[in-house]
């Protein structure tokens, strides 16, 4: 059983210790000036993941270990640059009969039936019975459905754990049903319809059995490209459904990431289109502000300390409530 999580770190500074990871990357790597290698890992848990580095007798580790499986290790938790790692004495397999893989998989703390049920509600409330006949295309399929519930939203940045990708639509949702009403140009069902589907290509774009990673499909298409495929292939299956109207759900996936440097094939054009990038834009950025946060808790910061640079947000940033609450 698991007794040690990366979020601890901090309290087993300078500790031997022996625990179980998941493991994101393994590499052999060449040494500065001295001549050899060592072997370059990422390990990961549910509550994070840290780098790891084993300088000698790492031959069997290298040729046993590969991306993805559940190692046991010994090593010394301490800190480099700031930031905790582990340098490893020992590494091997881990059998299937010593782990658990709750303990390895970050895990949405929201109730995913619950989040599931309140995404139906949502659904059977649109007015609008071609995008209603649309999205339950989607959400009642057999393979996608079920994936879409246990999905995450991404391999590291924002909603990246079991769960991810419905808790996000499930916000999303919240926001249209409170920002729609503000203005008149915008049709609320689309707008709905649009918070469901613009994501829903993750679930074939990503893959998380044991890591979160891409699949090969993700890495040459990307989750937007995927999508559009699917509605595609969802739209012909459906009798008479409207033309225009799949352009418009078409251009609301297309455009949602607001910008054509941030991997958008167009920008918004229509109310929806130019409401919904914003919001989803607004929901995670506020969901990796949340994950900088915990990441500067678990490298040892105070909580009203700026935290490091963070190459996703571009930024530092500061707990404007925990530094108020320590003057």
């Amino acid at each position: 059983m698991k007794e040690f999580f990366i979020a601890d770190a901090a309290r087993f500074e300078n500790a031997v210790i022996t625990t179980y990871f998941v493991l994101h990357s393994i590499a052999a790597r060449e040494k500065k000036g001295a001549g050899g290698q060592y072997l370059a890992l990422t390990l990961a848990d549910k509550t994070g993941q840290f780098e790891g580095r084993m300088w000698e007798e790492f031959a069997e580790a290298l040729a046993t270990c590969a991306q993805g499986c559940y190692v046991k290790v010994q090593g010394r938790i301490d800190k480099y640059q700031g930031r905790f790692q582990i340098t490893l004495q020992k590494m091997r397999v881990a059998q299937e009969s010593e782990v658990e893989v709750a303990d390895f998989q970050p895990h949405t703390q929201y109730d995913i039936d619950q989040m599931w049920a309140e995404l139906l509600d949502y659904v059977d409330g649109f007015s609008n019975e071609d995008l209603q006949r649309l999205v339950l295309a989607f959400l009642h399929d057999p393979e996608l459905g079920p994936a879409f519930k246990s999905a995450p939203a991404a391999k590291g940045l924002h909603h990246a754990w079991i769960g991810g990708l419905l808790e996000h639509v499930v916000f999303l949702l919240r926001m249209c049903e409170r920002v729609a009403p503000q203005y008149p140009e915008v049709d609320r069902d689309l707008l709905m319809a649009g918070a469901i589907l613009h994501d829903f290509g993750k679930v074939r774009e990503l893959a998380w059995k044991s890591c979160f990673s891409y699949t090969t499909e993700g890495q040459l298409l990307g989750h937007i490209t995927i999508v559009i495929g699917m509605v595609r292939d969802k739209v012909r299956a459906l009798e008479n459904f409207p033309e225009r109207l799949r352009i418009l759900v078409e251009h609301l996936i297309l455009s949602h990431h607001g910008r054509l440097e941030f991997g958008s094939p167009k920008l918004p054009m229509t109310p929806e289109a130019i409401v919904f990038s914003a919001i989803d834009d607004l929901e995670a950025k506020m969901q990796n502000m949340r994950a900088e946060f915990e990441r500067a808790k678990a490298a040892g910061k105070s909580e009203d300390e700026v935290t490091d640079y963070s190459r996703s947000m571009e930024r530092s940033l500061l707990n404007s409530k925990a530094y108020l609450e320590r003057e």
